[in-house]
C-alpha cells in the first residue's frame, strides 16, 4: 500500500498556509451543509472570505441574504425562473449598492466552481453535483467535498483529475477518518471503521421493518436532515454509500473497511493500525467541526464546533451490523466492487425509492429490494476507468425508470388493504 499512489484524501500533503485569508465558493448555499458553512465563515471573517454562492433556486430570500451578509460577487442559480425574484430579493437586500453578477441555468454552479478561489465547498445533494466536482478539480481548487453521491457515481473521472491530497472530505465520518490517518503512515493502516447511527430501526429484524411508515423513518435519534438523507440513513444505504466513498477517498480495499453501529453517533469513525491501536475521532454530533476542516484544513478553527463536557457522565455503545435486515452496505461493497456505471445505478435506483416509500407507493423493505433488482438486472457495467460523463447521465437515466416501473409493479400487485 505504501508503494501505491498518494489517495484523493490525504492528510500528509503538505498545504500552504501563508497565503491569510481564505476564498471560499460555495455551492448549494441554501441547503444544511451551506448554511452551516455560511454562519461558519461568519464568525470568522478574518480566516475566510466568500467570494461565490450556488443554489437550486427555491430559497431566492434566503440566498439574497447570503449575498449580502457576505459581499459576494457572484450569484448562480440553477433555475433561470428564478431570476426575476432573485434580482428583486437581491435589490431589497442591496438598495442602492451594485449587484453581484447573476449566472442561472444547469450549468451555473458548474461555472462558479472554476472561479478565482482557494477551495470550493460543494454541499449539492445528489449526482447532479457530478459536474461542479469535475469543473473545480480541473481548476486547480481544493474540493471540500459534501456531495459524497459526485465521487461514487464518477468515482473514475474524479480519480482522473483529482491530484493527491486535493479533496478534503465534509462527510463526518470521512472527515473523521481523515483526521484519524494523519497520525500514521499508510503503511501503518489495517483497517478503516465507519460508525453508524443505526437510524431509527436499530436491533430491529427484517421482518419487523414490513410494516414501518415514512414518518416512523424520519423520525432519526441523533441528526436533522433532509428527507432523502434521512431514509438513507434508516436503510443504511447511506453507510453503503460512505463504504464506497472511503474506498475512492483513502484507496483502502473494501475487505478492510468495516461498519459498525454507534447509536450515540459521537465517534465519527475510527481507523485500525497494525500495532493493534485504534484511534478515534469524537464530537458532539454536529456538521460545523467537519465543514471547519473541509475549508480550513491544515489549520484548526477554534471553537468550530462544541466540544464534550467530561464532566457528564456518558455511555458509548457499539453494535455489530445486521446485514440481513439492512443488505444495503453488502450490496454497495458489490456494485464499488464491479465499478463502471454500477454506482451510478445503485444511487439513481435508490432515490427513486426511496421517493416511491415517501409517497406510499413501496414498502420500507421494499426499496432495498427493488434497488437490488435494478443492480442484478444491470449486470456488470461494460465501462471501467473509460468511464465518461454521458455513461453516468446515461445509467442514472436508465436505473431511475427501471426503478420507478419495479415500483409502479410492486404496487399494483399488492391487495387493496395493503395500499390503502
Amino acid at each position: 500500500m505504501s508503494d501505491s499512489p498518494a489517495p484523493l484524501a490525504d492528510p500528509h500533503i503538505a498545504f500552504d498556509v501563508s497565503e491569510g485569508r481564505r476564498d471560499v465558493v460555495v455551492l448549494g448555499s441554501t441547503g444544511s451543509i451551506g448554511t452551516q458553512a455560511i454562519d461558519l465563515v461568519l464568525r470568522n471573517p478574518d480566516r475566510f472570505r466568500v467570494t461565490a454562492l450556488s443554489a437550486a433556486g427555491g430559497r431566492v430570500g434566503l440566498l439574497a441574504e447570503q449575498a449580502r451578509q457576505l459581499r459576494v460577487r457572484t450569484v448562480a442559480v440553477a433555475r433561470e425562473d428564478a431570476v426575476p425574484a432573485l434580482r428583486e430579493a437581491l435589490g431589497a437586500e442591496y438598495g442602492s449598492e451594485p449587484l453581484p453578477e447573476i449566472l442561472a441555468g444547469p450549468d451555473a454552479a458548474t461555472d462558479v466552481a472554476t472561479s478565482q478561489c482557494h477551495t470550493v465547498l460543494n454541499g449539492i445533494t445528489g449526482s447532479i453535483g457530478l459536474a461542479p466536482t469535475l469543473a473545480a478539480l480541473e481548476a486547480g481548487r481544493t474540493l471540500a467535498l459534501a456531495n459524497k453521491e459526485s465521487l461514487i457515481v464518477g468515482g473514475p473521472l474524479v480519480k482522473a483529475l483529482a491530484k493527491p491530497g486535493q479533496i478534503i472530505p465534509v462527510d463526518s465520518e470521512h472527515a473523521a477518518l481523515f483526521q484519524a490517518l494523519a497520525a500514521g503512515t499508510r503503511a501503518d493502516v489495517r483497517k478503516l471503521v465507519v460508525t453508524a447511527s443505526g437510524g431509527p430501526f436499530r436491533g430491529r429484524t427484517r421482518a419487523e421493518l414490513a410494516h414501518v411508515t415514512p414518518d416512523d423513518a424520519l423520525a432519526h435519534p441523533t441528526w436533522a436532515m433532509g428527507p432523502v438523507i434521512t431514509i438513507n440513513s434508516a436503510t443504511l444505504v447511506n453507510k453503503g454509500l460512505e463504504v464506497i466513498e472511503a474506498h475512492l477517498l483513502y484507496d483502502i480495499p473494501f475487505e478492510r473497511i468495516e461498519v459498525v453501529v454507534h447509536p450515540q453517533s459521537y465517534v465519527h469513525s475510527m481507523v485500525e493500525f497494525t500495532d493493534g491501536s485504534t484511534l478515534a475521532q469524537a464530537t458532539p454530533p454536529d456538521m460545523s467541526g467537519p465543514i471547519a476542516v473541509g475549508i480550513g484544513w491544515p489549520v484548526r478553527v477554534p471553537d468550530a464546533a462544541p466540544a464534550f463536557d467530561w464532566s457528564t457522565a456518558s455511555t458509548w455503545e457499539f453494535f455489530p451490523l445486521d446485514n440481513e435486515a439492512f443488505p444495503s452496505v453488502g450490496l454497495a461493497r458489490h456494485v464499488g466492487s464491479l465499478g463502471g456505471t454500477a454506482p451510478a445505478v445503485f444511487n439513481a435506483a435508490n432515490e427513486e425509492c426511496v421517493e416511491a416509500f415517501l409517497a406510499g407507493r413501496l414498502p420500507f423493505n421494499g426499496i432495498m429490494d427493488t434497488v437490488t433488482e435494478v443492480v442484478a438486472e444491470h449486470g456488470r457495467p461494460a465501462k471501467g476507468t473509460s468511464l465518461t460523463v454521458a455513461d453516468v447521465l446515461e445509467a442514472e437515466t436508465w436505473a431511475r425508470a427501471r426503478a420507478r416501473e419495479m415500483a409502479e409493479k410492486f404496487g399494483e400487485e399488492q391487495p387493496a388493504e395493503a395500499r390503502a
